[in-house]
C-alpha cells in the first residue's frame, strides 16, 4: 500500500510539474488563449482526482473511517491531524471547482480557475504532500 502511495504522489507531483509549464503569464493570455485554457482545467480535474485518490489510499492504509463522500476524506485527514483545518477546507473547495470543471455544473468561473492555478495549487498541493510523506514515515 506505501509503495501505491508513493506512485500517487510522484504522479501529483508530474502533473503539478506538467501544470506550471503551460500555466499563461497573464489572465489575458489565458482566456484568449483556449488550447492552454483547456489544458490548465484538466489538468487541474487530474491533479485533484488524483488528490482525493491519494486521500482515500492514506485511510485505507492507516485504518482510519471510511468517509461517506470524497469531501470528507480531508475532513478525516484533518481529524487525525495529518492536515490542519485550513488546508482540509482548501481542499474541499479545490474538489468542489474540479467538480464544477468536469462536470459543466453550472458556469465556470474563469478568474477563480486562473486565480487557483497561478496562486494556490501548487502551494497548497506541496504542503499537503509534504504533510503525508511526514505522516507515513
Amino acid at each position: 500500500m506505501v509503495e501505491r502511495i508513493q506512485e500517487k504522489i510522484d504522479e501529483i507531483e508530474k502533473y503539478l510539474a506538467e501544470l506550471g509549464e503551460i500555466i499563461p503569464e497573464s489572465y489575458e493570455e489565458y482566456i484568449k488563449n483556449f488550447e492552454k485554457k483547456a489544458a490548465c482545467e484538466r489538468y487541474c480535474e487530474k491533479i485533484i482526482e488524483a488528490v482525493v485518490d491519494l486521500a482515500f489510499l492514506v485511510i485505507k492504509e492507516k485504518k482510519l473511517r471510511i468517509p461517506e463522500d470524497d469531501s470528507e476524506t480531508f475532513d478525516i485527514l484533518a481529524e487525525e491531524r495529518i492536515i490542519n483545518e485550513a488546508l482540509a477546507k482548501k481542499l474541499k473547495e479545490a474538489k468542489g471547482m474540479r467538480n464544477i470543471i468536469a462536470h459543466e455544473y453550472g458556469k465556470i468561473d474563469n478568474e477563480v480557475v486562473f486565480h487557483a492555478i497561478t496562486e494556490e495549487v501548487e502551494n497548497d498541493l506541496t504542503g499537503f504532500l509534504e504533510k503525508i510523506k511526514k505522516f507515513l514515515c
